[in-house]
This record gives structure tokens, sequence and C-alpha cells, in this order.
């Protein structure tokens, strides 16, 4: 048995330390949702919602989000038509939270490391405020797709784009990179 430890130990160290950065920031995030009440809207989620409208209003001035009084959402509207809410499922926190672990689990130097977390994590944002934008122009103009576009293409799209920095992150950067370029 100890002969399959050492020879898996890379494995198991890369297994252990990604699950114990998604856990622990898990946590921390969940503690950071736990600091809103009930009904009321995260500031991560509230900040994607506007920054989402802010794109909107760049091609439709007739774009807006409202604040539901009822659930904590925001409610898009497109050419003043109700088109999409964004939930607190909706700010990629948790797409954050996995390309973190994975990066982590893969580390390299430390500044390297911080580097591409920052930069990484920013991408990821402004890519899921673009993704919203353009899922909800078109769920107005073809809201019987609207089944596909967030249940399969949009999510498609996001996880791709997180597949495709980790493999930079490995290829390039990480502890692992092939050293001649």
């Amino acid at each position: 048995m100890k002969k399959y430890f050492i020879l898996y130990k890379p494995f198991l160290i890369f297994l252990g330390t990604f699950f114990l950065t998604y856990i622990v920031l898990t946590f921390l995030y969940q503690r950071f949702l736990n600091g809103f009440e009930e009904n009321q809207i995260d500031s991560v989620t509230r900040m994607v919602s506007e920054n989402t409208e802010q794109v909107l209003q760049l091609f439709n001035d007739e774009s807006s989000i409202e604040e539901s009084t009822a659930s904590p959402y925001m409610k898009l509207f497109y050419n003043q038509k109700y088109v999409a809410r964004i939930v607190e499922g909706c700010n990629a926190i948790s797409v954050i939270i996995l390309f973190i672990s994975f990066v982590v689990a893969f580390s390299g130097k430390l500044l390297t490391t911080l580097l591409f977390i920052f930069g990484g994590s920013l991408f990821i944002y402004v890519l899921n405020v673009l993704r919203i934008a353009v899922l909800s122009a078109l769920i107005f103009y073809f809201p019987k797709q609207e089944p596909f576009l967030h249940g399969v293409l949009f999510p498609l799209y996001i996880y791709s784009l997180v597949f495709v920095l980790w493999l930079i992150w490995v290829r390039k950067f990480s502890r692992y990179a092939s050293k001649d370029s």
C-alpha cells in the first residue's frame, strides 16, 4: 500500500490541495452570503447586475435592471421587456472558486500564481457579465430557445473558457510547465 502512496503522491497532493482550497473558498463565500438577510441581494450579484445593465445600455438604451421586492434577485429588462432574472448563482463566484482551486493545486511561483488568479478571475467576471448581456438579448429575440441558451450553450461557453485558462496555466506557468519554449 505504501508503494502506491509513493507512486501516486503527486496526484494525491494535487487532489488534496484542490479539494482543500475548494472547501475553504466555498466556506468563506457561504459566510459572506450569510451576512445578507434572507431576501437581500448580495453585493457581488448586485455588481454583476449593474455591470450587465451598463453593457446592455451600450447597445440598447431601453435596457435596465430592477430589484425584486419578493425574492433576492434582479429583474433584467431588454427593450423594456422583462427577459431574465439575475440570482446569486449568476455571479460566477462558484466558477471563479473552481478556477482558483485548480490553479492553486497546480501552483507555480507565488507571484505568478497570484497574478494569474487575479487576472483569470477578472477575465471570468468580465466574460460572465458579457455572457449575461448576450444571453438576455438572445432571449428577447429567441424566447423559445431560452432552455437551450441558458442550460446548454452559455454554461458550455463559460466552462470552456475556464478550461482554456487552466490549459494556459498548466502549460505556461505552473511548476509542471515545460521549460523549453
